[in-house]
């Protein structure tokens, strides 16, 4: 399973939320004998703050290995908790939870 470095940091009223997931996110390709292989990429990364959608978004096989994820939202409160979520093509799942600082 990935690993999922996370950090949230609250400054004038904004959370800066900072994500760096180990995922090898490998592009779908066609082996020696002429056979598809699908890859093993991640599909879906979703944050909550306090069990609320905050950032979510669909990925393909056109991102980067090891992918880093950066973004804002208004709303949270030092202490809050932030929970990031992964999805690969190949049903595996990844979840982070940190407090904001």
């Amino acid at each position: 399973m990935a690993k999922i470095r996370l950090r949230a940091k609250l400054k004038g009223g904004i959370t800066t939320v900072k994500a760096l997931i180990k995922h090898p996110m490998e592009r779908p390709s066609i082996d020696k004998d002429g056979n598809p292989t699908p890859g093993h990429f991640i599909t879906e990364v979703k944050c909550e703050h306090n069990d609320k959608v905050v950032m979510s978004a669909l990925w393909s096989s056109g991102v980067s290995q090891n992918p880093f994820l950066a973004f804002k939202f208004k709303g949270g409160a030092k202490g809050d908790k932030v929970k990031l979520t992964w999805t690969d093509n190949k049903g595996e799942t990844g979840s982070k939870k940190v407090k904001i600082k």
